[in-house]
């Protein structure tokens, strides 16, 4: 079910989703069968969300995102029904080019930086850095990934600010600023 009129050229959704009236979807986006997304939802230009993806409201996620089957997005970080009202959203971001792996939670008030790669299976509560590598329960940062989805591992440069890392698959240029 399609409530809303805000769905960008090109995009496919399959069947069974349900997509909320005031959802915004980019353009050139791939919807999974029986994806969830909330009303007031942000979704970016070529986002692939897979099959039994729930989105709720206050969830931003930017372009080039891909997000893997059955992955859950919560929006109140101390839920409860009997009292529950728009005020207790907490908004998440997850920026452009991340990847969150196959029923991985994601607990709102986090961001996932720029070409994050999340592990299948993770429950994410921090924030992760930009081309941070995280996984596990609760997630932890366990290096940092290539725009390509590799793990860096070949250092060419080190200072205070920053490590810069050369991949080993794609000779790609990777600038991690030090955390």
């Amino acid at each position: 079910m399609v409530e809303s009129d805000k769905i960008g050229d090109g995009t496919k959704i399959w069947h069974f989703a349900h997509i909320r009236e005031g959802a915004e979807i980019g353009r050139n986006c791939v919807i999974g069968k029986s994806v969830y997304i909330d009303a007031g939802v942000k979704i970016g230009d070529g986002v692939k969300i897979q099959n039994f993806v729930s989105v709720y409201k206050g969830v931003v996620i930017e372009d080039d995102v891909f997000i893997g089957p059955s992955v859950t997005f919560t929006n109140d970080l101390f839920p409860r029904s009997y009292i529950w009202d728009e005020s207790r959203i907490t908004k998440t971001l997850i920026k452009k080019g991340a990847s969150i792996g196959a029923n991985s939670t994601i607990i709102c008030g986090i961001t996932v930086g720029e070409y994050a790669l999340i592990g299948a299976g993770s429950v994410v509560s921090r924030n992760i850095p930009d081309f941070g590598l995280a996984y596990g329960n609760p997630a932890r940062l366990k290096g940092y990934v290539c725009y390509c989805g590799r793990k860096l591992v070949k250092i060419l440069e080190k200072t205070t600010d920053k490590t810069v890392y050369i991949c080993s698959h794609c000779n790609r240029r990777v600038e991690i600023k030090n955390i």
